[in-house]
């Protein structure tokens, strides 16, 4: 191949993009990965899911100094905030996530191309580097669009990333605000809503739906909202924004319960816009190609990821389903093993859905919601972290865990968390559901104690009705 001919060309960066890019070339491939940011990484690495996690731990060791260690003997006495150490880390940590996935290209002899990529055919890439500089035209075999998504705006809503922002504006505050409105209770929304509270403003959150974390089960979603409250955040339901302005002194919100009834005004120092995220297509050229989106923008692609023109395909947020980094990076190591001749697969059934809140919640696999309305016959064995002894010991036993397990079968069906360390507890879960395993496999398998995961043995035991501990 040329410096400018390959085998696969990825437009995006970003966790499906790059993780497919390492897979098609450790597959003997090779490939161009065309990328706009001057850092690798997308939205999850620069504005994402790294610096919202470095500023969750950061905000919750604070909260912890301030309020938290008292019931273990430790007087912390007068906690001081240094926000900008606390956003230096941040940024710290991105730059050592960036500087990870470089060195995983150069291992991999990875082309990296800076610029907007944009499709003249189905093998033929331009390359627009911006600022006055020179078109590049690549050429590949196969074209992969891994462009992930973007903030969904609100009518009646103008961004401006300061007063009325984003997740990209709530991630680079220069200082706490006093207050701060999150409009949508979904996960950026309240893991945002979550640091800037524990850091001192007061958050008051207003979604559209009469529930937080749409998709997530039911019972899990109202036990997290209770904690939340608990915590300080003014959950407002069935509510729904009808416009901002933005002075010099703050943002002025108005919103109206979604039956029906009297507008409500809102002041806040900072809005924070969290209402869902859209597909990235811009400037791709997709439908000059004939490549088909859904009504919403999304790519549709067939069972092997290629879309409707022969020789393009796509992953990741910008075909939709679940946008989560991990679902698309399995989707790029699935497209990459497909294009070199093997049997890609993801088992969309067995990918986890984490909150990184506090305490976490977590899911796998369908929810009592979902199980009704299928019609499908399900068990439930649940166990409440409050019995559990290290939640005890550790002071942390607000949650519990559920197990729904087919009533004929036993076969797991999904597990839902609230409780300490669930982002990490599930895990066990998804393999558990990966492998075809029951609810009695759970239950007789030997976990460590005192351990937190042993929740889950009980909940699963409890799906037959015998959990010891409760």
């Amino acid at each position: 191949m040329s410096e400018t001919a390959f085998d696969l060309i990825v437009i995006g960066g970003g966790p499906g993009g790059y993780v497919a890019a390492i897979r098609a070339a450790q597959l003997g491939l090779s490939v161009a990965c065309v990328e706009k940011r001057a850092s690798l990484g997308g939205t999850c690495l620069n504005v994402g899911c790294i610096p919202s996690k470095a500023l969750l731990q950061s905000s919750h060791h604070y909260a912890m100094a301030a309020e938290g260690l008292a019931v273990h003997g430790v007087n912390a006495g007068k906690v001081s905030l240094d926000l900008a150490v606390l956003m230096k880390r941040k940024d710290a940590v991105v730059a050592e996530n960036v500087k990870g996935v470089d060195f995983l290209f150069k291992k991999n002899k990875i082309t990296r191309v800076v610029g907007a990529a944009s499709l003249k055919d189905s093998s033929t890439v331009v390359v627009d580097p911006g600022k006055g500089g020179k078109k590049q035209t690549l050429t590949a075999e196969n074209i992969l669009i891994a462009t992930g998504s973007e903030s969904a705006p609100l009518p009646g809503i103008e961004i401006d990333e300061k007063r009325i922002v984003t997740s990209t504006g709530a991630l680079a505050l220069d200082r706490v605000p006093k207050s701060l409105i999150v409009i949508g209770a979904g996960i950026i929304g309240l893991e945002l809503g979550s640091v800037w509270r524990r850091l001192g403003a007061q958050v008051t959150v207003v979604e559209f739906l009469d529930r937080i974390l749409p998709g997530l089960d039911g019972e899990v979603a109202a036990q997290t909202a209770r904690i939340l409250k608990r915590q300080g955040l003014d959950i407002r339901l069935s509510m729904k924004v009808t416009g901002a302005k933005s002075s010099a002194k703050g943002v002025t919100l108005t919103a109206e319960p979604v039956a029906g009834g009297g507008a409500e005004t809102l002041n806040a120092d900072v809005v924070l816009v969290a209402v869902g995220r859209r597909p990235y297509t811009e400037g791709l050229g997709l439908e000059k190609l004939g490549v088909t989106t859904d009504k919403r923008g999304f790519v549709t692609v067939d069972g092997d990821f290629q879309t409707s023109v022969p020789g393009i395909f796509a992953i990741g947020d910008v075909i939709g389903g679940l946008m989560l980094a991990h679902k698309a990076e399995d989707e790029g190591v699935a497209v990459a093993e497909i294009l070199a001749g093997q049997k890609g697969h993801v088992n969309y059934a067995a990918i986890p859905g984490v909150v990184y809140t506090w305490p976490e919640v977590a899911g796998v696999g369908r929810t009592e919601e979902v199980l009704k309305e299928e019609g499908i016959a399900y068990k439930v064995g649940k166990f409440p972290f409050a019995a559990n002894s290290r939640a005890r010991c550790n002071a942390e036993t607000e949650g519990f865990v559920k197990v729904l397990a087919d009533a004929k079968t036993d076969a797991i069906l999904g597990v839902h968390i609230v409780g300490p360390e669930a982002g990490d507890l599930i895990q066990e879960a998804v393999i558990a559901m990966e492998f075809g395993g029951s609810a009695e496999d759970l239950a007789r398998s030997a976990h460590g104690h005192p351990g937190l995961a042993e929740a889950l043995k009980e909940a699963a035991l409890a799906v037959a009705g015998r959990a010891i501990h409760i």
